[in-house]
């Protein structure tokens, strides 16, 4: 088994979906397209993990390299590949499928306790047995519309569209695999800190700080919810 992991920044790595990945001695080629590497031709691999950035799914005319991630990736889910999308790379996925990604009300950026399962998602292979109410960590201000096909896994207040899966392929807005360091190397970043200011107020980066070892209990569910993707959507398709 052989995983393309794509990286739009070099601060938004995996995390314990990497860690996961490294225990269990999946071999994985890291591509960090925003710094000109070039995609492979996914064919070559068994499933596709997409993470997060700064930059819109929108952005094609800036980046142009976006209009042929976003083909790629539709091509890819469409032939049947295992994806996981996180953040960005549940945008990208929706885009791909032709579903609108769009700016939302007010950005999420944070720890936040209102992540709802629906009762799709307590059916789900991955969801199946997970709390119905989850802490989840944020940042982003777009959301997206489902793609035709998708099935809606879970909301927040602020964002309906949390969580979808089409096909083997899932996307996820919210950011469990990141523990309190990876947040704190986040929070040393100017355009970080200047993004969260904005959204939340001169004392949100002091009021986020002092939360930040809540992740570390949020993590082990990234575990869990990526194994469950290895053993029941990407092991399946190797097999076959």
């Amino acid at each position: 088994m052989r995983l393309l992991v794509i990286q739009h920044i070099a601060c938004e790595p995996p995390g314990a979906y990497e860690d996961e990945m490294l225990r269990r001695g999946i071999a994985f080629d890291r591509v960090q397209i925003d710094e000109g590497q070039a995609l492979p031709d996914w064919r070559g691999y068994q499933g596709i993990v997409a993470m997060g950035g700064p930059m819109s799914a929108n952005d094609e005319q800036e980046l142009p390299w976006l209009a042929g991630e976003k083909r790629a990736i539709a091509e890819a889910v469409r032939a049947g590949m295992s994806y996981w999308g996180v953040c960005l790379g549940a945008q990208l996925l929706a885009a791909s499928l032709g579903a609108r990604v769009y700016r939302g009300a007010a950005p999420e950026l944070g720890i936040y306790d209102d992540l709802a399962l629906t009762q799709d998602a307590l059916r789900d292979p991955l969801f199946a047995d997970l709390p119905s109410q989850l802490s989840t960590f944020q940042w982003h201000g777009e959301t997206f519309e489902l793609p035709d096909g998708a099935t809606r896994l879970a909301g927040s207040r602020a964002y309906a569209n949390q969580a979808f899966v089409w096909r083997r392929a899932y996307a996820l807005q919210f950011h469990i695999e990141v523990s309190s360091d990876l947040a704190r190397r986040w929070l040393e970043l100017p355009a970080y800190t200047a993004e969260l200011t904005a959204a939340d107020g001169n004392d949100a980066v002091d009021a986020l700080s002092a939360r930040l070892n809540e992740l570390d209990r949020i993590v082990p569910i990234a575990h869990t919810l990526f194994s469950r993707f290895i053993d029941t959507i990407v092991q399946p398709s190797v097999v076959h």
